[in-house]
């Protein structure tokens, strides 16, 4: 237990901590602002964690007898100011539950402190929307200006929590060197672990690394081991543009064995007869996506076959990492399905028999993230998105499953309560350990300045210094501030910040989100896209996948209705003199565009320019200020069988609706896309398979500028000022590292 020189403890829970003798809340080191009163009542809460503390000995503890005061009030606002400190909700707890007409708990796991022998029922969190996570891009894994599609979502019933597992750290990586790949060893003495630099061994108990000896140029991800101890199953991404391939290593080095020309999440049946892995798994930083099909084949990579496909039409699905049942007879797998009218995915954990094929639903729940592992004594252990204001971590649940039924029974218990995105698990054969790669994304916005002439760009410099998501989507038209969308104070906001300032304005708040602030054509509005607060439900007459779109005054005046549109997913403007309008939906089969009028809110289908039949969150597309001409693109690959492998930008004249294609080779995928102001180039993100990412200017002419390329971050969309001369984009930093689960 840490304490303090006065011995007092320092109590920690997630990434917080408080010091008791400085009077402190900390997170991550760094120091919260938090008044005395909500910090006595954090305090009384740790006390006894799991408890119900009630209002009448909050109220003794606070505010002696002598003393008056509007009680209510004042627990109230001291309560509201603690989760803001938090970023907790009363709606969505992750730290602090109302027990209606009673009190408060704390409920999540707490060290320094005694540990309570069970806390009580969390509150199931509501379904997270598919929607916002396309049009506000909010974890941003798919890198795409205005679209996802984030596979895997799932929630709980809320559950019982014991006294929390025992969590050790087992790799400190920096955000430069990101751990890629982990796996602990049958036994639970070992860890294999990857990162740009090789692919390590390390020893838990005694925390000795070796660098495993492989062949230069080789530096695979270590996914899973071998039953003999002697082996591992690894992936490796031979060049740029290349998918993952499955292979056989040594841990003693020496040349590596090739099993598979491709795969994603490959995992070792128990007896170390066969291998199921997932076919062109696409997987950003932060979250895997979902692979197209399973595949099955024996150790050795013969007879290698699918074994389940994503189903076509109506539904798509995508399959996240398998993971074998002890006996070796059955995998687990998450599977989303996901319909384009309603923007909303359903996730389930099925489980597939090997002799008969036949797959099983085991469970349903939303805001599920695809990593699973089997534990020996019959537990499911899976991942569940936290619910806002936390987007992006994620933390691990367990529950029994009846083997013979392939059915999960009782009640979910929650194991961690940690910040950070799980990628994936390893589980020692006795289930004694649990290794966790655990990854965080941080964007923020950043400002560089183009030289004359447009051909190099300065150093990008950070603007927003908080630990929240921010994404630029507009300058003013004097070019003096970036306007943005953030979640800093818990829903998407919108903000405006000069470079020169340390903070910025909060230009529209409220209980709705909003997201995709842009200019309207004369720059005296600024258009933007509304949807309810997540766990809100819609109005009455509104539906629950309706997207409004608004208009705020720049100089003065309150934010006026322009229209409301189902499955709305983007929307922009021309400059003067052109005074085109756009905005986007999406449906069963495909994406449509609109125009409309930004004041009387009118508009009208354009179907010379829909994309059909195909996936929605795999385009983007960027109107010309000059209002002549639309550019798209695909985010997986080219728009013709020509060079299929090849990513291209689609140039449509919107007079007359002819198009020609500019080829983007070297790249693997072009995610974002935005026009320079003068309407002769595009600002372009480009990607790689070896998590490389780069801006690009693309000229009209063909031409193609690499102006930023980055390995140790991810860049984005690039928003030009009116005049020119400056850019803001983001970039996302973030860490990935190894933690180890005991006696859960």
């Amino acid at each position: 237990m840490a304490t303090t020189a006065s011995g007092l403890p320092v109590i920690r829970f997630g990434t917080f901590e408080v010091d008791q003798r400085a009077g402190e809340l900390r997170r991550n080191g760094s120091r919260v602002k938090l008044q005395e009163q909500p910090f006595q009542v954090l305090i009384a809460l740790l006390d006894r964690p799991g408890d119900v503390v009630t209002r009448e000995e909050l109220q003794k503890k606070l505010w002696p007898a002598d003393t008056f005061v509007d009680f209510d009030h004042s627990l109230n606002a001291a309560i509201r100011r603690l989760r803001e400190a938090l970023g907790d909700s009363a709606e969505n707890p992750r730290f602090v539950e109302t027990v209606a007409r009673r009190g408060y708990r704390f409920i999540a796991p707490v060290t320094g402190i005694a540990a309570p022998a069970e806390l009580p029922k969390i509150e199931a969190a509501p379904r997270r929307d598919r929607k916002w996570l396309w049009a506000g891009a909010a974890l941003l894994v798919a890198l795409l200006a205005v679209g996802i599609s984030v596979g895997f979502h799932i929630g709980v019933r809320a559950s019982r929590l014991s006294p929390p597992p025992v969590e050790r750290r087992l790799t400190a990586n920096p955000e430069e060197a990101p751990v890629t790949g982990a796996a602990i060893s049958p036994d639970g003495k070992y860890l294999a672990f990857s990162d740009k630099n090789g692919c390590y061994l390390r020893q838990i108990d005694t925390g000795e690394i070796h660098l495993i000896p492989l062949p230069a140029g080789f530096n695979p991800h270590p996914a899973s081991w071998f039953p003999d101890e002697l082996h591992l199953l690894v992936t490796w991404v031979a060049g740029p543009r290349e998918p993952a391939s499955l292979w056989m290593i040594s841990i003693m080095g020496g040349e590596p064995r090739k099993l598979a020309d491709q795969g994603r999440w490959p995992a070792v049946s128990p007896d170390g007869s066969q291998i199921v892995f997932v076919e062109q798994a696409e997987e950003g930083w932060l979250m895997p996506l979902g692979g197209e099909a399973i595949w099955l084949m024996q150790a050795d990579g013969q007879k290698a076959h699918k074994i389940l496909d994503n189903k076509q039409g109506e539904y798509g699905s995508a399959f996240g990492p398998p993971a074998w049942s002890p006996d070796g007879k059955r995998f687990a797998f998450v599977r989303n399905n996901y319909h384009a009218a309603s923007e909303e995915s359903d996730s389930q954990i099925e489980i597939m028999d090997i002799a008969s094929g036949t797959t099983e639903v085991a469970m349903r729940s939303p805001r599920l993230v695809g990593t699973l592992a089997w534990t020996g004594d019959g537990r499911l252990i899976y991942s569940v998105m936290e619910p806002r204001p936390l987007p992006g971590d994620a933390n691990l649940w367990a529950i029994h499953i009846d083997q013979r039924a392939n059915r999960t029974f009782g009640e979910p218990l929650r194991l961690t309560a940690e910040s950070g995105y799980v990628s994936s698990l390893s589980l020692s054969s006795k289930g004694d350990r649990l290794t966790i790669l655990r990854e965080t994304l941080q964007p923020d916005v950043y400002v560089a300045n183009l030289q004359p002439g447009g051909r190099s760009l300065d150093t990008p410099r950070r603007l927003t210094l908080d630990e929240r998501d921010d994404y630029p989507f507009a300058w003013t038209p004097d070019s003096k501030s970036i306007i943005f969308s953030s979640n800093r104070d818990g829903s998407y906001h919108l903000f405006k910040q000069a470079p020169d300032q340390t903070e910025p304005e909060l230009l529209l708040g409220g209980d709705e989100q909003l997201f995709v602030p842009r200019l309207s054509p004369d720059g005296s509005q600024l258009l933007y896209m509304v949807t309810p607060k997540m766990g809100v439900a819609p109005k009455i007459g509104k539906g629950a996948n309706d997207v409004g779109l608004m208009r705020l005054p720049l100089g003065a005046g309150p934010p006026q209705f322009v229209l409301e549109k189902e499955n709305m997913t983007n929307q922009q403007c021309a400059r003067l003199p052109a005074t085109l309008c756009l905005f986007t939906t999406v449906d069963n089969f495909g994406l449509h565009f609109f125009s409309f009028d930004p004041i009387r809110g009118s508009f009208h289908e354009i179907p010379e320019l829909a994309i059909k039949g195909l996936d929605y969150s795999k385009h983007n597309w960027s109107l010309s200020p000059d209002g002549q001409t639309l550019a798209t693109s695909n985010r997986e690959h080219g728009y013709t069988s020509l060079d299929p492998d090849v990513p291209v930008v689609k140039l449509t004249s919107l007079n007359g609706f002819g198009s020609r294609i500019i080829r983007v080779p070297n790249w693997a995928s072009v995610s974002t896309l935005d026009w320079a102001v003068d309407s002769k180039s595009i600002w372009a993100s480009a990607h790689n398979t070896n998590n490389t990412s780069a801006l690009l200017n693309i000229g009209i002419d063909g031409q193609i500028r690499t102006m930023l390329r980055e390995d140790k971050m991810i860049l984005g969309w690039a928003i030009p000022s009116s005049d020119g001369r400056h850019l803001a984009l983001w970039e996302a930093s973030g860490t990935s590292n190894v933690w180890m689960l005991e006696k859960f």
